[in-house]
């Protein structure tokens, strides 16, 4: 395994092996469906490879493909090395002990947020999870389910963890948030924990040059984001793979792929943003919003 590959988290490793094997296929002029044939598996399989959709990859499958696409030893042994990491190591979503509090649809939303160049999320309930404080988070209402006070410990230490790519030193986590003017009136908790909420979003878009955030409010009437919360993760101007949007309810959550469904979401964020006061105006609102609590 290749120094590369051995100190790279699982996240980052499926994402690569997902851009180099479709690479490798493409070059070779082959489709999906043809490889799959030759493998004897299911187009399906293939696919989800590319998309880095499998929480972890057998080498002896990349081996595979990299005799049909001909890779020479080198790229051979550096994609080996890949798929050995997500056998080997696990990402910290996948941890046994955050099952409880992590359902499939978050978990699997969290590793494509863990590869994410920027997120573009709309919120007019809750601050963002990205955003969210450890006092705010607490006073949320639970899931459905009962949670113990060690679950819930560690419900909190995922959203503090999912904080950090904001601060990453290589390239962090770009995020543009756009929130509801209800957000910041909601009363979450009492109202030291919604000063400190507030005046912790306030830092972060005054301090980080990653954090952009808009406030809607209520006096700009009927606006597009009216149908609820969403999410879009971009993955950069390199990368070969089109945004999602990851949705969202008390019982479940779940992905859109389809361009015709992002392109739909991508829309709407884009005339919430031209809708909405600027990033300075807006955290105006949020330390004036401060001052009512």
């Amino acid at each position: 395994m290749s120094e590369e590959a051995g100190s790279a988290a699982p996240a980052l490793c499926r994402l690569q092996l997902a851009i180099e094997l479709r690479a490798l296929r493409e070059g070779k002029g082959l489709t999906a469906a043809a490889v799959a044939k030759r493998l004897v598996v299911s187009p399906s399989k293939i696919n989800r490879l590319e998309a880095a959709e499998n929480g972890i990859v057998e080498p002896a499958d990349v081996m595979a493909l990299c005799d049909i696409y001909g890779a020479d030893a080198e790229h051979r042994d550096t994609l080996v090395g890949y798929a050995t990491v997500t056998k080997t190591k696990k990402d910290w979503w996948q941890k046994r002990e955050l099952a409880p509090v992590i359902s499939p649809g978050f978990k699997a939303y969290l590793g494509q947020e863990a590869v994410a160049a920027a997120v573009h999320n709309y919120e007019n309930e809750f601050v963002p999870g990205l955003l969210q404080t450890e006092a705010y988070v607490r006073a949320l209402p639970l899931p459905t389910q009962e949670l113990s006070p060690a679950e819930i410990d560690k419900l909190v230490a995922v959203r503090m963890t999912r904080q950090e790519a904001l601060h990453r030193e290589d390239s962090p986590l770009r995020l543009t948030a756009i929130i509801n003017e209800s957000v910041l009136k909601r009363r979450v908790g009492n109202a030291e924990v919604m000063r400190e909420q507030l005046g912790h979003i306030a830092e972060l878009a005054t301090s980080l040059p990653n954090v952009r955030i808009q406030v809607v409010p209520f006096d700009l009437g009927a606006h597009p984001g009216m149908n609820g919360a969403f999410t879009i993760l971009r993955f950069g101007d390199r990368s070969p793979f089109p945004p999602i949007v990851y949705l969202e309810n008390r019982a479940d959550a779940w992905v859109l792929r389809k361009p015709s469904d992002t392109d739909l979401y991508d829309e709407s964020f884009t005339d919430l943003q031209a809708a909405a006061p600027g990033h300075t105006e807006s955290v105006r609102m949020i330390h004036k919003a401060i001052k009512e609590f």
